[in-house]
């Protein structure tokens, strides 16, 4: 014969093994973050390992200044030109540095300015040419992160690409393009 228990007594049953799992849980994250078992040579393991010089590069980034004074270039731009927009900055590999979503700006503008900015640098190419390989590469725009509309402009140190201004809220990629330009023109 089988016998039920209480629903109070299913409760407290569910709650010890709860407990249970969770004390084991922390037992073994516990355990894993102790010291070093102690037949092993705790010195060899502390030791950071050291790559050669010809295993390594160094590249060239935007500071936050910089980024700031070719934003407020791009924005001061626009605003000359009675436009609301935003403005993004990333580094060489695509992450933001800043966005400035200037007064009156669009919500979409935002993620658009930050997309066209990404697009620039990994291209190493302004939006606005890249627009044209759709055509003859209709997948490209597939890509998680970019957006292939005018309105994005990289920014190099001697030919490699260091950054990308990415510019959004004008009535036209043409437009959101000459602002980025003009952002990465007050870098110089």
């Amino acid at each position: 014969m089988k016998k039920t228990l209480s629903r109070r007594a299913r409760i407290a049953t569910g709650g010890a093994v709860l407990a249970a799992v969770a004390a084991g849980t922390f037992g073994t994250v516990a355990a894993n973050a102790s010291a070093p078992e102690s037949g092993r040579d705790s010195a060899a393991s502390a030791a950071p390992a050291s790559a050669g010089q010809r295993s390594t590069t160094t590249s060239t980034h935007l500071t936050i200044d910089a980024a700031t004074e070719a934003a407020q270039a791009a924005l001061k731009a626009a605003k000359k030109e009675g436009q609301r927009i935003t403005v993004a900055v990333v580094d060489r590999n695509g992450n933001t540095i800043l966005t400035m979503r200037g007064d009156g700006a669009g919500p979409q503008s935002y993620e658009s300015a930050e997309k066209k900015a990404f697009t620039a640098v990994s291209w190493n190419a302004p939006t606005s040419e890249l627009e044209g390989r759709l055509e003859s590469a209709p997948n490209l725009k597939d890509i998680p992160g970019t957006l292939f509309l005018g309105g994005g402009v990289p920014v190099t140190a001697g030919k490699a690409p260091i950054a990308g201004i990415g510019v959004a809220g004008a009535p036209s990629g043409t437009l959101d393009e000459k602002f980025a330009r003009a952002g990465a023109e007050g870098l110089n």
